[in-house]
């Protein structure tokens, strides 16, 4: 896809599009150890596998955010038509996507009871929950390295074939979920296991089809290994990311631990209403992947003038899906929740977070459109720290003041849509700021140059 010539919209769109179908599927992979664990696991399994999410990605965010210094960088050098470098970072990225999954796999396998420990997982769900997160962690290396991998394909335009992927291994998560719960009765375990085997199928779809591209950006195994100034080059752009991550988290951690105060009921309809919010927050967050990428391309090929456009075109765009994936899912709450789960009390629970959290979700598009725009400048730092103080500060804040105060699920919930507005203020306030010392700048540099050269070749 050519992101730094022509119309805007179109491209964006058949960009963000797949994206959001391939994020949705891989949310399927949850969602699906969650229904089938709700309707034939034991009492407690939904509870067990659902409250396990903010856990796990407190601990998987920081190289997470790694891949997205690997969707700035490679749209970069991609963009600017350089090869050696093009090269160069995407052989470090596969190689420290293996060391990580390795790392990880390490971590979660010794760390995760300690971990639900703290979060004061109840005794009657706890021993389930660890036992789901020590083998879903088994599955990290075929996770990161179809997550860097897919961060490849997508800082190159293509979208559609990690969707390919994606519905190959969702088939098979759904197929072997039944076969290990319902016909092995293997409870939480059964659905972990078909979630890690999944992962490795998606996993290794994608390392082919980089092996046989026939593009610049193609993985010869032989080569790869790690280059350091790559690797600080992804740190330096992914680090802060994967930082705000990990404090998105351990806010998210800290609300996931007073929820789990109100008891397992509670703790069931939040659990399934978070996970419907997912796929609200995928379909948005394309939009932010679509914004990296684009915004990457035209900083590589120094088309400065076309970022303003980026971010309109992806702020619009992301506020219009959130809206009608938020709204819609607040008002088809009572079926959707009824797919995890019968608990009538548990619905109820749920359709009050979904009023609260779902439809006024676009808000944290609009506020993640412009971290992406920023981040895909090459500066990560600002956005890191205005979120982290925006969003994750002020729920601390709000929680050890104004819910211990009150203490209500109303209370807890309305702090997130007041921490998503406050955020994009600032955060547009940041890109002008950005804008006016950085990119102008360069747009000024750029054109000096080339007039330069233009005078030069008329001489």
């Amino acid at each position: 896809m050519d992101m730094v010539n022509g119309p805007l919209l179109g491209k964006i769109c058949r960009f963000a599009f797949p994206l959001a179908l391939s994020s949705m599927l891989q949310l399927l992979f949850n969602a699906a150890d969650i229904i089938v664990v709700g309707n034939w696991g034991s009492d407690t399994s939904l509870a067990a596998v659902s409250s396990t999410g903010s856990m796990v990605n407190l601990i998987v965010n920081l190289f997470i955010g790694l891949s997205i210094g690997t969707n700035v960088l490679v749209a970069r050098y991609y963009g600017s038509g350089d090869r050696e470098m093009l090269e160069r970072v995407v052989h470090t990225s596969i190689a420290t996507s293996l060391a990580a999954g390795a790392i990880l796999a390490v971590i979660g396998w010794f760390f995760a009871r300690p971990m639900l420990e703290l979060m004061g997982s109840p005794e009657n769900v706890i021993d389930q929950s660890a036992l789901y997160v020590k083998i879903f962690f088994l599955g990290m290396p075929g996770n990161m390295l179809y997550n860097f991998g897919a961060a490849v394909l997508r800082s190159v335009g293509d979208t559609k074939r990690p969707l390919y992927f994606l519905i190959i291994a969702g088939v098979l998560n759904v197929v072997l979920n039944l076969l290990f719960v319902i016909v092995f009765k293997m409870d939480v375990a059964g659905v972990a296991i078909a979630t890690i085997i999944s992962q490795y199928v998606s996993a290794a779809l994608v390392l082919i089809c980089l092996v046989k591209s026939d593009g610049p950006y193609r993985v010869y195994l032989r080569r790869l290994r790690i280059h350091l100034d790559m690797l600080w080059g992804l740190a330096r752009i992914g680090i802060p990311a994967g930082i705000q991550g990990i404090i998105f988290s351990l806010s998210n951690v800290i609300i996931q631990s007073s929820i789990n105060s109100f008891g397992s009921v509670v703790m069931t309809g939040s659990g399934a209403a978070a996970n419907l919010e997912g796929f609200v927050y995928v379909a948005m967050n394309s939009f932010y992947q679509a914004a990296l990428s684009f915004t990457g391309q035209n900083i590589g090929a120094e088309k400065y003038e076309r970022i303003d456009r980026v971010l309109l075109l992806c702020e619009m765009m992301v506020t219009i899906v959130g809206l009608v994936f938020g709204v819609g899912v607040y008002l088809l709450g009572h079926p959707l929740l009824s797919i995890y789960t019968n608990d009538e009390v548990a619905i109820q629970y749920g359709i009050d977070r979904l009023l609260l959290l779902s439809a006024p979700y676009f808000l944290c598009g609009m506020m993640d459109v412009l971290c992406g725009v920023m981040r895909g400048t090459g500066y990560s730092f600002i956005p890191m720290v205005v979120s982290i103080l925006g969003v994750c500060g002020s729920r601390i804040l709000w929680i050890y003041t104004i819910f211990a105060m009150h203490h209500t699920l109303f209370t807890l919930f309305i702090s997130y849509p007041i921490s998503w507005a406050a955020t994009a203020l600032i955060h547009l306030l940041s890109y002008f700021l950005l804008k006016k010392f950085r990119l102008n700048p360069m747009k000024k540099k750029r054109d000096e140059r080339l007039a330069a050269e233009a005078a030069a070749a008329t001489a």
